[in-house]
């Protein structure tokens, strides 16, 4: 097992589609789902899980993952190759959008409440700072 941890969404940072998620936005759908309920993906594709996510859970900088690559697959396998090799860092959610509004500018959309589905390792994340590391079990992103 490989385990990894990081920001699959930060607050307030605006993402390459747009969209800028607030404190709160995963609330309701952690308290339905728990980290069980969202599924950690390679790329988005859906076939094949690749291992869980342990903890989700929003903080003060935004939504923080920790949970392992199981490699028992041949997605799941090189999933951990490329990242234990630093191939890849990227994280991005997959969600359904549940409340939304623009931004003062009326360019941004700001999600205030998404059901998150999944959580994906990725080699170009939506939001450039939703990053994962191969991290210690005990260890913490600052």
């Amino acid at each position: 097992m490989v385990p990894i941890e990081g920001y699959a969404s930060r607050f307030f940072e605006r993402d390459l589609n747009d969209d800028v998620v607030v404190p709160g936005a995963f609330r309701d759908s952690l308290i339905r789902s728990g980290p069980e309920g969202v599924r950690m993906l390679y790329q988005h594709t859906v076939r094949t899980p690749i291992g869980v996510w342990d903890e989700v859970y929003e903080d003060e900088t935004g939504l923080f993952v920790r949970g392992r690559i199981i490699p028992v697959t041949p997605e799941a396998r090189m999933a951990a190759s490329v990242a234990e090799a630093g191939l890849i860092d990227g994280l991005s959610i997959g969600f359904e959008a549940q409340k939304t509004r623009p931004d003062a500018t009326g360019r941004l959309r700001v999600l205030s409440a998404v059901s998150l589905w999944e959580v994906s390792l990725v080699t170009f994340p939506m939001l450039p700072s939703a990053r994962f590391r191969v991290a210690q079990t005990s260890s913490r992103l600052p």
